[in-house]
């Protein structure tokens, strides 16, 4: 792997006393998906890092904090180096050879055991447990007073925590907070890490349909859109993914979940998985979406063996996952100069709902079309078209005469 990425210097590589660790790095970034000109860097930085620090023996195990210190390098280079160092040390982690930096202060202990009940015991998913850590390691450093520790914790100091939380997170929100906080304590109070019966907290209440979803108007998402040049490969990713979103309904998970062979191009249709709904929905594209999708696959998508439709630009190149779709939008929004500041990227697909919604399209059909599991889920959108509701309002008896009484 080395000959093939320097063909001319591989042998000053290939001659280093770690050159089997740069040829095993080498061969461990082309397997996660970086491209080729990025590797080059990252080897070229890891052999000047190794051959100039004595601590370092070939073929031994790495110590994380030494690492750390080893890729500090003061320049106009320094930050390329930090995230070479970054990469490294997850190439060690993943062969087994990262001597990780051990936790000795109780809070992290605790942490580490939480982390541990939580994958061990209850079987929580990668995310849950990511976001119960969050949840965590906030309330342990903005909730707790720094001269009692977890021992003295009151429910005075409790509430505050929530309100603070309440002041940053809608209702929606909250609700999951305080569910991953009662869990910390309730764990707390059962093992003896902390006071009992604090985990008794009152949760926000939420109410189905509360709320009406927040459609962007048709103008907007058009001028969205066409704020996009087009330019880069970046540009045709983006615009196609938004595309996609506005003139089809789609989740950002369900884009997310797009592979090359969901688009039949001869029947010009594309096989979307409904993730919430676990179905299949196929829908039939117009010839300007295909024309797009063609165009994108030729200037906007990396060439990868990768099976997904989107992929990420830059190195390593791997498929995105639903946060990144989210990410595109914000990043579109922010760029475009309209007042989209609170606006979330599922309004694409309440702009598609409404837009269907006043061309006339039957209720039942829209709720198909959005993988709604039931037609009350689709029926709020009848609340936010007032204009229509206007014109199927009912005469109330007496208001014209007494009106007509008043006029004359």
């Amino acid at each position: 792997m080395l000959q093939d990425l320097f063909p001319r210097d591989h042998r000053r590589y290939e001659g280093s006393r770690f050159g089997a660790d740069l040829e095993a790095l080498a061969d461990w970034l082309v397997a996660q998906g970086h491209l080729r000109h990025p590797i080059r860097l990252h080897l070229h930085r890891v052999s000047k890092v190794l051959d100039g620090c004595d601590r370092f023996r070939p073929g031994r195990m790495f110590k994380e904090e030494d690492l750390r210190q080893a890729f500090i390098v003061p320049g106009s280079g320094a930050y390329e180096y930090l995230c070479t160092g970054r990469v490294f040390t997850r190439f060690l982690a993943a062969t087994g050879r990262l001597v990780p930096v051990e936790r000795t202060d109780a809070l992290s202990l605790l942490r580490c055991r939480y982390h541990h009940f939580l994958a061990e015991v209850r079987g929580l998913s990668q995310q849950s447990l990511k976001q119960h850590g969050a949840t965590v390691t906030d309330f342990l450093s903005r909730g707790l007073s720094p001269d009692r520790g977890l021992s003295g914790l009151t429910a005075a100091d409790v509430e505050a925590f929530v309100q603070i939380k309440s002041q940053e997170n809608k209702r929606q929100s909250l609700q999951h907070i305080i569910a991953q906080l009662r869990a910390f304590l309730h764990y707390c109070g059962d093992h003896g890490e902390g006071p009992g019966g604090l985990d008794v907290i009152d949760t926000p209440r939420v109410y189905r349909g509360e709320l009406p979803p927040r459609a962007l108007d048709w103008t907007t998402v058009r001028r969205l859109l066409a704020s996009i040049w087009r330019r880069s490969a970046r540009d045709w990713r983006d615009y196609t993914v938004l595309h996609l979103m506005a003139y089809y309904g789609l989740r950002p998970s369900e884009v997310a979940a797009l592979r090359l062979d969901a688009v039949d191009w001869g029947a010009g249709t594309l096989r979307v998985d409904q993730r919430k709904t676990r179905s299949i929905l196929v829908l039939p594209l117009a010839a300007r979406t295909l024309r797009l999708l063609h165009r994108y696959l030729q200037v906007g998508r990396a060439n990868s063996d990768l099976p997904q439709l989107f992929l990420r630009i830059r190195s390593p190149i791997r498929a995105i996952n639903h946060y990144g779709v989210i990410e595109i939008f914000n990043y579109r929004a922010a760029r475009s100069g309209l007042p989209l500041d609170s606006v979330s990227s599922y309004s694409l697909r309440h702009a598609f709902a409404m837009r269907l919604l006043r061309r006339g399209v039957g209720i039942k059909v829209i709720g198909d079309l959005l993988g709604h599991r039931s037609l009350e889920a689709t029926c709020i959108y009848l609340r936010v078209d007032i204009d229509m509701l206007r014109t199927v309002g009912l005469p109330v008896p007496g208001i014209a005469s007494v009106a007509g009484g008043e006029h004359a």
